[in-house]
């Protein structure tokens, strides 16, 4: 097995706020070095299965952005087990410049081969995976973000019976696997709140179908849309981490803090509600970000 079960449960922190309801945060960002947060467990059947039965020549396929996450954590597995990797990237003007991304170049140090396509392209993954399965039939092809039906199986493990004591438990979400997996495997009288951080109107019926449950609520987290950084966002990271110190990325995990100290400050939660909020990781993201930042002459990430 190349992922292995945690049997020391990660750290649970109280975040101090004086308000009627208790907040804390689980910190699945410490679960390993390089493969950060709900990534190590959306990949861990994915990875850990297709291993078992091709243990000779494995390959894996995978898609992401200039700043995956999910990219950077399948390099590091690939580069941990020695099994050859390919990211297939979206924006083919990255093609000359991945030098230049700290993502792509971290990916690339760890031996994943990048292939670069257009945006058009790449809104069509069905096509592209299909091609790729016939062209390399033993490989395993991970979709975007990690999201498929052994990545909801894989992220029960970031629930235990520390997080049975919470009324709320809320993620950042993407492409749907984490607060697929949290919904699925919670506890019946608990209730999930999902960040959205993207713009994806099939969000909703995406996690049912994997979940066939109801208990989930998304609340719109983009603050002005996927991977965009406002000098507010910036604020509250910093402030955070210096308050906290917890170090939250500009993308998935900041936005879904903001989000909830604003849920706060509204009474969205009921007096003395106890709310857990995942740390999913994604930390590698922050030079990236910062490289952008500085390049319009604004503040930095922390």
């Amino acid at each position: 097995m190349l992922l292995k079960f945690q049997t020391e449960p990660l750290p649970i922190q109280e975040i101090p706020i004086h308000k009627n309801v208790r907040l804390f945060i689980k910190r699945e960002d410490l679960i390993h070095p390089q493969i950060s947060g709900n990534k190590y467990w959306k990949l861990f059947y994915n990875v850990n299965h297709y291993l078992e039965k091709n243990p000779e020549k494995p390959y894996v396929i995978t898609f992401g952005g200039a700043f995956s996450n999910h990219i950077a954590a399948v390099s590091a597995v690939g580069n941990l087990a020695g099994i050859p990797t390919l990211g297939i990237i979206r924006g083919e003007e990255l093609q000359h410049k991945w030098r230049d991304n700290p993502t792509l170049l971290f990916a690339k140090r760890n031996g994943m081969n990048l292939k670069f396509v257009t945006r058009e392209e790449y809104r069509h993954k069905e096509k592209l995976t299909e091609f790729l399965q016939h062209e390399f039939p033993e490989a395993l092809i991970v979709p975007e973000g990690g999201t498929n039906e052994e990545a909801v199986a894989g992220v029960k493990m970031m629930l235990n019976e520390q997080t049975k004591d919470f009324d709320y438990l809320c993620t950042a979400v993407g492409t749907g696997g984490t607060i697929a997996g949290i919904s699925k495997f919670c506890e019946d009288n608990q209730k999930v709140i999902g960040c959205k951080v993207v713009d994806d109107a099939s969000l909703e019926n995406k996690i049912f179908e994997l979940t066939l449950k109801h208990n989930f609520n998304l609340i719109d987290s983009s603050f002005g849309g996927y991977g965009k950084i406002s000098d507010e966002n910036i604020r509250f990271i910093n402030d955070f981490k210096e308050k906290y110190e917890i170090p939250l990325e500009p993308i998935y995990t900041g936005k879904m803090m903001q989000k909830i100290f604003e849920l706060i400050d509204e009474e969205y939660f009921p007096e003395n509600s106890r709310i857990l909020c995942f740390h999913t990781g994604g930390l590698q993201g922050i030079e990236g970000a910062n490289l952008l930042l500085e390049k319009q002459n604004r503040n930095l990430i922390i």
